[in-house]
C-alpha cells in the first residue's frame, strides 16, 4: 500500500513510518523537521502542513492509499492559541486536501487525551473538557474533522495515551534517564495508576486500525495505550531491575511538596528544575482510560510492559542517551 504519513519525523512518526516500511508498505512522510530516523529518510519531503498547496502538491504526486496524519505541535509550552496553528489550520488543509482526492480509503487523525482534564471521565467521543491550551486546539482540530465528515470517504480519530519508547523525548524519556541514573525517587505512597502505552504496541494499534475492515468505524474514536493501567512507581522498579540498577528511594510526600513549590518560584525566572506543582500533580493524579474499543478492534498487543522496558533501555544505550 502507500502510506503517507504526515510527522514522521516525531516520536510517534519514527515509529510508525520504519513500521510500514519494514512491512513492506510505499510510504512518504511530510514533516517540517528531518527525520531523525534512518528509516524515515527513505521517502521525506520538507513540508509545512500549514502551507496547503504544497501540501496539495505532494499529496497529488504520490497518491496515497491510506493517510495518517500525526504532524501537530504537541508541548504545553504554548501561551496562546496561535501558538498551536498547525493543530487547527494544519488540520484544515489535511481535512480539505483529503476531501478533494480521490483513490483515499482511510484517514487517522490523531488527537490527544488532554481533549479532556486528567483524571476527567467524558460521557462520549465528543464530551471535551481540556485545561491548557494545547487541549483546546486539540479539540478545535476534532471539531473541524466532524464537520467535514461528509467530504471524506472513511476517517477515525485517534487519542494517544502517556505513550513512551524509542524516539521519545520528555518526559519519559527525562523518567526512564532518571530512574536509570538513580535519580528518580517515589512521590511517598501516592504515586499516580495511569494507562500508558509502549510506542510498539501503538503504532501496532495504528496499522490494525487503519487496515481494519470492521464495519461502522467511520468517524469512531479511539485511545491509544496498553491495559491493564500502570502504576508509575512499580513501572519504574521494574525499569530498575530491568536495567539491573538501584530502585528509587521512597522519601516522605511532604518532601515533594516543598521541592515542587521550590520549581514553582525557579521557574518564574525561567530556570528548570526537575519538579513543579503542575509535575507533581500529574505524577500523583490517576488517570485511567478505556481502551475497549481500541481491544476490540485490534485485540492483543504485541509487547508487555516488560518487554517494552527492556526494548527502550537498549534503545538508550545503543543511541548514547544515557549519558
Amino acid at each position: 500500500m502507500k502510506i503517507l504519513v504526515t510527522g514522521g519525523s516525531g516520536f510517534i512518526g519514527s515509529n510508525l513510518v520504519e513500521y510500514f516500511f519494514k512491512a513492506g508498505h510505499s510510504v512518504l512522510n511530510l514533516d517540517i523537521n528531518e527525520p531523525t530516523n534512518s528509516c524515515s529518510t527513505v521517502m521525506y519531503k520538507k513540508i509545512d502542513i500549514l502551507d496547503y498547496e504544497k501540501l496539495l502538491k505532494a499529496f497529488s504526486d504520490f497518491k496515497p492509499d491510506y493517510v495518517v496524519h500525526l504532524a501537530a505541535r504537541t508541548d504545553l509550552k504554548g501561551i496562546k492559541e496561535s501558538d498551536y496553528e498547525a493543530n487547527i489550520d494544519g488540520v484544515k488543509n489535511v481535512v480539505r486536501v483529503c476531501s478533494i482526492l480521490t483513490g483515499i480509503k482511510r484517514v487517522i487523525f490523531s488527537s490527544t487525551m488532554l481533549v479532556n482534564r486528567v483524571g476527567y471521565e467524558p460521557n462520549g467521543a465528543q464530551d471535551y473538557n481540556p485545561t491548557t491550551i494545547y487541549g483546546e486546539s486539540k479539540v478545535k482540530g476534532e471539531l473541524i474533522i466532524q464537520e467535514a465528515a461528509r467530504d471524506l470517504e472513511d476517517y477515525c480519530v485517534v487519542r494517544p495515551t502517556s505513550i513512551w519508547g524509542e524516539w521519545f523525548a520528555a518526559p519519559y524519556s527525562d523518567f526512564f534517564k532518571y530512574v536509570l541514573s538513580g535519580l528518580y525517587f517515589h512521590p511517598g505512597n501516592k504515586a499516580c495508576t495511569k494507562t500508558y502505552g509502549y510506542v510498539g504496541n501503538v503504532v501496532y494499534q495504528i496499522d490494525r486500525i487503519l487496515f481494519s475492515q470492521s464495519p461502522g468505524l467511520k468517524g469512531k474514536v479511539f485511545y491509544l495505550g496498553d491495559r491493564p493501567a500502570t502504576n508509575i512507581s512499580e513501572w519504574a522498579d521494574e525499569i530498575a531491575t530491568i536495567a539491573d540498577v538501584r530502585r528509587p528511594l521512597r522519601p516522605p510526600f511532604l518532601v515533594f511538596r516543598c521541592l515542587s513549590l521550590v520549581g514553582d518560584i525557579l521557574g518564574l525566572v525561567n530556570i528548570q528544575f526537575p519538579l513543579s506543582s503542575f509535575r507533581l500533580k500529574n505524577m500523583t493524579t490517576n488517570n485511567v482510560v478505556d481502551l475497549d474499543s481500541t481491544y476490540e478492534v485490534c485485540g492483543q498487543v504485541p509487547y508487555s510492559r516488560l518487554e517494552g522496558v527492556r526494548r527502550t533501555c537498549e534503545w538508550l544505550s545503543a543511541q548514547g542517551r544515557l549519558d
